[in-house]
């Protein structure tokens, strides 16, 4: 079939190990006349674990396709197929229904492919289990099996080459000890290329043809040259047509805006990231001529994306680029979420401010580790069904068993009637007959490595969400909400800090003191927080962070692991943020100075993790404590916001009355003679922790003279006096973009102002602080591309409020527009002109775009 021999399983040597009474049976499909007969009219069945040993000569690279048709078989009911399928130590689908995915999808058959890698000497084993229910009698079942050997270099790297890895300080090397999930091979603006026209692999490509706002940039003319990549990595077709934002390459236009494409995965998992590109442009014929940057999840994966300089100054050269990136869980949500790949151009020293791809291909990274295991497609494949509430499903994810910790008949007994009506029009009552199951072992040469480069990476974060996981004493009496987050025993956190002692204190705050310890038999290391029994904060501030941090994860937010309220402590337990506070790299200290860019990228962090706070969640919360003390830093130097004792909901474009509290130099005045409490609170004080950033001054300090002694204020009085450049920190002096100041100064300015009104939204400030960070990454890349020119920014910056924004004030939306200098730099200018997403042009959090889902 399709230039592949079909093996038929009986009477072969593929015929598959039982591993109890009774044995699996193969069956015919009742229904196959809407199938191909190869190779799904026929299936192996079994209510008990099955296993396939195929010997396999020659150790390597494996393509593993497996077929299934969730149809009526005899003796075995449709709606109970319920399943986990394992190769080696690799678990590939756990808890897996192939009929209930069938019935979300809209479709009759189902295929899944992996790759993997099979060391020498070993032998392919793939089992099939059917998961344990005490009320229910589940099977598992398989179609047909395909095996394919495939090139060294095709998805798996040479031992010691890495690839990129997107928010990480380091490369992703760990390819051997992974298994890949396909999960898209996209081929964007183009048509569907079936796997016969794959001649060397087999691949299906899936058309993207319906992207909204773009245009294919060529016609299918070009003679494609493989010089740098091999003509199996993707067939011809793939590149005769490609995505870009339009045939206008020099309109502005494309430079408020994005291609974006999301795509749907499991969370909580790595991922290979594959982007085909081949320029093939008439026009575009050498370096520097389109450029563009290229986010994955949301963060920076290349800055300057060249193809031509990528091909070697070829036109019509395909060439790709690897990345992995890890999917956290979205705050709140279990299962799924996007994966967003977007291109924005560069607007200098461009010629074409224009972007380009081909095919988007996403692979699942599924670790032998039993950290990493798939999820159950349950999760998600019941969500969209209507008017439907499934019970939920608690599997322990990072313990070291695959057993459902709750009967999982219950979470399908709900589904059975919406199947069967499905089944009642998609499944004929034809009687079926015994037949073999289907096997094809399709082998291919070894084709030989090619060396390729993959490029720079920017190193920014990832989120982890710890799981509830361990041993709880959670007491009946207690008026915590311990169903939120783990409750920890006293002893286990006298174990952890080995009795508080005075040697793993790593902070003192208004709180009580932080001690570094060791949960999860001293696996994890986390933060522990105890609350001093004289301290003014007391048990309404504890529940009240409980109760916050419990029910919110986000990438830019310090994680809630639990608590211990034993014996009359009042204890927290957190991630531990192994750098500390954004105040310990500004004064008083002994640590190297953080450097404008890093800077840059904490205050943006800390912003998206504010601008969750007010505008992600079902109520906007209003942290009400917002200073460099509360912003923490990971390993990565990726800012968390922490410490939500303070923390209140607010009401949707209403204030809250409410008694006073902050802390002094960050405290919003308006919040102060009003006691009206608004997002616009947190503006404020962040807009002090931005001068403080700038200036590596205390925002309250008095010690200094009396007119200093307020940093908000005293920065005010050098902005009216035209010296705020005077003020900033020595360290960054000749290290600062002048334009990237003033738009930064610009933000800061505006969120001090004294009324709550005239400041800027959260989302205001994120959107141009990313501003910001691009105008001083493109003055850096302008002076790296003239390397002649080696003179350091200047060190005297200046900054004039009428200069940038005139009478303009925020009203709740940016006013203003872009426009372009001289030099070819871009700048934001003020207007009465509104224009909320003028100056937003690049984003670290989520972009407004041309957007796929």
């Amino acid at each position: 079939m399709n230039g592949r021999l079909w093996i038929g399983e009986m009477d072969s040597k593929f015929t598959p190990l039982e591993h109890q009474n009774p044995k699996s049976v193969t069956s015919t499909a009742q229904q196959q006349d809407i199938v191909d007969a190869v190779p799904y009219s026929t299936a192996r069945l079994s209510n008990s674990a099955f296993t396939y040993v195929f010997p396999i000569t020659a150790s390597g690279q494996k393509i593993l396709r497996l077929y299934f048709y969730p149809a009526s078989y005899f003796g075995f009911d449709r709606s109970k197929d319920f399943f986990t399928v394992q190769v080696g130590s690799f678990i590939l689908l756990r808890n897996f229904s192939a009929s209930l995915l069938a019935n979300h999808l809209g479709e009759y058959t189902l295929s899944k492919e992996f790759c993997l890698n099979i060391e020498k000497d070993q032998n392919l084993t793939l089992t099939f289990i059917p998961s344990p229910s005490v009320s229910t009698n589940f099977y598992a079942f398989i179609n047909g099996i395909e095996i394919v050997s495939m090139p060294d270099d095709l998805y798996y790297k040479p031992e010691g080459e890495g690839i990129p890895y997107i928010g990480q300080n380091s490369m992703f090397y760990r390819f051997y000890d992974t298994a890949l999930e396909m999960g898209f091979r996209l081929h964007v603006d183009g048509r569907f290329i079936s796997l016969i026209e794959d001649a060397y692999m087999y691949r299906e490509w899936s058309g993207d043809g319906n992207y909204d706002g773009a245009v294919p940039p060529r016609e299918p003319y070009l003679n494609l040259t493989y010089t740098q990549i091999s003509n199996y990595i993707a067939p011809t077709e793939v590149y005769w047509s490609a995505i870009s934002m339009g045939h206008d390459n020099m309109s502005t236009n494309n430079m408020l805006s994005n291609l974006t494409w999301g795509l749907h995965v499991d969370s909580g998992f790595e991922y290979l990231v594959r982007l085909h590109l081949c320029e093939a442009e008439r026009n575009v014929t050498s370096f520097c001529q389109r450029q563009f940057i290229i986010y994955i999840d949301n963060t920076t994966a290349k800055h300057v994306a060249d193809v031509m300089l990528w091909s070697e100054g070829r036109n019509t050269r395909a060439v790709y680029r690897d990345y992995v990136v890890m999917i956290q869980n979205d705050p709140g949500v279990e299962g799924k979420r996007k994966l967003f790949i977007a291109l924005h151009p560069i607007a200098t020293p461009t010629t074409y401010k224009n972007d380009i791809l081909n095919v988007i291909q996403v692979f699942k990274l599924v670790s032998k580790s039993k950290q990493s295991l798939p999820r159950s497609n349950l999760e998600y494949v019941t969500s969209p069904l209507p008017a439907k509430k499934t019970a939920p499903m608690t599997v322990a994810q990072e313990a070291t068993t695959t057993v459902v910790a709750q009967d999982p008949a219950a979470l399908i007994t709900n589904e059975s009637s919406w199947a069967k009506k499905t089944i009642s029009i998609a499944i004929g009552s034809v009687a079926g007959f015994l037949a073999v199951a289907i096997l094809v072992c399709c082998c291919k040469a070894l084709w030989k490595p090619r060396d390729k480069d993959c490029g720079s990476y920017n190193s920014l974060t990832k989120c982890w969400c710890w799981p509830d996981k361990g041993k709880s004493t959670r007491g009946k009496d207690s008026s915590l909400p311990g169903e939120l987050c783990r409750r920890f025993s006293l002893e286990e956190i006298t174990t952890a800090t080995h009795n508080f002692h005075e040697e793993l204190i790593i902070g003192v705050g208004g709180f009580g003191k932080v001690y570094k310890g060791l949960v999860e038999e001293s696996t994890m290391t986390v933060a522990i927080k105890r609350l001093n029994p004289e301290s003014k904060q007391g048990r309404q501030e504890f529940l009240t962070e409980i109760e916050m941090l419990s029910q919110l994860r986000h990438v830019h937010l310090v994680s809630l692991i639990g608590y211990c309220n034993d014996g009359g402590e009042m204890i927290l337990v957190y991630d531990y943020m192994a750098n500390g506070t954004l105040r310990d790299y500004l004064y008083d200290t002994n640590r190297d100075p953080l450097p404008w860019i890093q800077r840059l990228d904490i205050c943006i962090g800390a912003a998206c993790g504010l601008n969750y706070l007010h505008t992600g969640v079902k109520h906007p919360i209003i942290h009400r404590d917002v200073k460099t003390t509360n912003i923490l830093l990971d390993e990565n130097y990726v800012a968390k916001v922490s410490d939500f004792g303070l923390s209140k909901v607010g009401l949707e474009n209403a204030a809250v009355s409410t008694m006073v509290k902050g802390t002094f130099g960050y405290l919003d005045p308006d919040y102060a003679r009003r006691r009206q409490l608004t997002e616009k609170s947190d503006v404020y004080s962040f807009g002090v922790v931005l001068l403080e950033v700038l200036c590596a001054r205390k925002a309250l300090n008095p010690k200094l003279e009396e007119e200093q002694w307020n940093l908000a204020n005293w920065a005010k009085k050098c902005i009216e006096k035209g010296i705020m450049g005077e003020i900033i920190d020595p360290n960054l002096k000749g290290n600062i973009a002048p334009e990237c100041f003033k738009v930064y100064m610009n933000v800061a300015e505006n969120c001090v102002r004294d009324q709550g009104i005239q400041r800027p939204t959260m989302n205001d400030v994120m959107e141009n602080l990313n501003f910001a960070l691009r105008l001083q990454k493109e003055a850096e890349y302008v002076k790296k591309a003239n390397p002649a020119d080696k003179e350091a920014y200047t060190e005297v910056l200046t900054f004039d409020v009428s200069d940038i924004t005139g009478a303009c004030r925020y009203d709740n939306v940016f006013s203003g527009h872009v426009s372009e200098s001289d030099s070819g730099t871009w700048f934001i200018s003020h207007n009465t002109v509104t224009s909320s997403r003028a100056a937003l042009l690049s984003s670290s959090c989520p972009s407004q775009s041309h957007s796929k889902g």
